[in-house]
């Protein structure tokens, strides 16, 4: 194998590391965007959580006021 040849050779891997690293990069600023929009909406999933809390404890309040009377009912039956 020539010079000439050896150094084609190196300046074909040399373009094909290049594009390589081109798409390397672009796929992690995908990523990086993606990873951003995934925050937020987790931020909009938490905000609407603490939105419900109000609602679930109400429900509990609710559930453990029926179990009580289901109980007494139950007591009074036997």
């Amino acid at each position: 194998m020539t010079i000439e040849e050896k150094l084609e050779r190196l300046t074909e891997r040399h373009e094909a590391l290049a594009q390589s690293l081109e798409l390397l990069k672009d796929s992690i600023h995908e990523q990086g965007d993606n990873i951003e929009k995934q925050g937020r909406n987790i931020d909009r999933l938490i905000a609407l959580a603490e939105t419900q809390t109000p609602h679930i404890e109400a429900l509990f309040k609710i559930v453990d006021s029926h179990e009580r009377r289901i109980r007494r009912i139950e007591g009074e039956a036997s």
